[in-house]
């Protein structure tokens, strides 16, 4: 049984929840099912003592993840998680990729060396998007089905990580996607069914504002300095561009709406401070946005309901999950094509590289 929503809409503090289920939870080892006996570990790839990280990718209509060797491109094994993972994160010392389960009410903790399961924690409502803070106090989830945004402290690391909850704050209509300012002072949250962008203060755990957006907004970035917000608003095909202004009573303010594409959704910063890799779904194609200059650089073909993506540390490789033809491409940014297309599970949702781009 599902429990009860908390709150009005529009409540603007954070509201006190049961301890039992989520003030304190902890890492419960090896009591989730691991990897299959015929999935193999990508390791020695001919250099002494190498080991090559897999490309991990969400299957969430199939309750587990794919495992693809960074090298040969196949995939080497398939782990359980939870019902519904949509979207992951690495732990603050890289030792762990944590698995959203929106569905199962879980975070599955992975070996990203392996592809192994190495813990969980039961009881976090509804993790659809989650994230730590740059500075890595706060771990913070959206709760898609919900209608709510938790706060946690994490405390310790590795197998000694816990998460303490501090604050749920109600927030209609349907949170999806987050991002943190780089100073860690601030989470801002996209609620798609309500078309607003959220900006919740984590130190002092209060709602700044809540600014009507386009019409159906998913993903979040932040440019660098943190000054401008981009919102992928799927209702009108473009990224809306806002100007948080943060400590000021003007408030935030729409600078521009940028047309990419059909069901404009997603984002991923290249990692050179410059450049947001923009997944438009329905378009079926991702498109490069200059965060400077507000103009779209260039575009590529990806088929079948591009969403999540994740950039090589080369900045070579950007690799974008296929919501619709269950599998995840492989695209050679220098020769803006998709090189490979690799069958995974249904409906691919979230990918990591570990030898990634940075997040900005």
């Amino acid at each position: 049984m599902r429990r009860k929503l908390l709150a009005a809409a529009s409540s603007v503090t954070a509201t006190a929840v049961a301890p039992s289920a989520f003030m304190a939870l902890g890492l419960a080892k090896g009591d989730q099912a691991h990897a299959s006996a015929n999935a193999s570990t990508p390791a020695a790839d001919g250099q002494a003592g190498a080991v090559q990280f897999p490309i991990i990718v969400l299957n969430s209509r199939d309750a587990d993840v794919s495992l693809i060797h960074p090298v040969s491109h196949a995939v080497v094994g398939r782990v359980p998680t939870g019902k519904e993972p949509h979207h992951l994160y690495p732990t603050p010392d890289n030792k762990h990729v944590v698995v959203g389960n929106a569905v199962s009410d879980s975070l599955t903790f992975l070996d990203p060396a392996t592809g192994k399961v190495l813990m969980s924690i039961p009881g976090v409502d509804d993790p659809y998007h989650l994230g730590f803070s740059p500075d890595q106090s706060f771990f913070v989830t959206c709760a898609n089905r919900l209608d709510h945004v938790d706060v946690y402290h994490r405390v310790g690391h590795g197998d000694q990580l816990r998460l303490k909850g501090v604050a749920r704050f109600a927030l209609t209509k349907t949170p999806s996607h987050l991002v943190f300012t780089e100073d860690s002072q601030v989470v801002f949250c996209t609620l798609q069914e309500s078309d607003e962008l959220v900006a919740i203060d984590l130190r002092r755990l209060v709602v700044l504002w809540r600014f009507k957006v386009g019409r159906l907004p998913a993903g979040v970035a932040i440019s660098p300095d943190s000054k401008l917000l981009f919102v992928g608003c799927m209702g009108e095909n473009s990224v809306q561009v806002i100007e948080p202004r943060l400590g000021t009573a003007a408030g935030p303010r729409l600078v521009a709406a940028v047309k990419t594409g059909e069901g404009a959704h997603a984002f991923r910063n290249h990692g050179n401070k410059r450049h947001l890799w923009v997944s438009n779904r329905m378009a079926n194609t991702v498109s490069k946005l200059d965060m400077g200059t507000l103009k779209v650089e260039s575009e590529i073909a990806v088929p079948g309901g591009p969403d999540c993506m994740d950039v090589h540390q080369s900045g070579k490789q950007l690799w974008v999950t296929q919501r619709w033809n269950r599998s995840v491409s492989l695209v050679d940014l220098d020769q803006s094509r998709v090189v490979k297309r690799i069958t995974v599970g249904r409906s691919p949702h979230g990918v990591y590289l570990h030898d990634r781009a940075g997040l900005l």
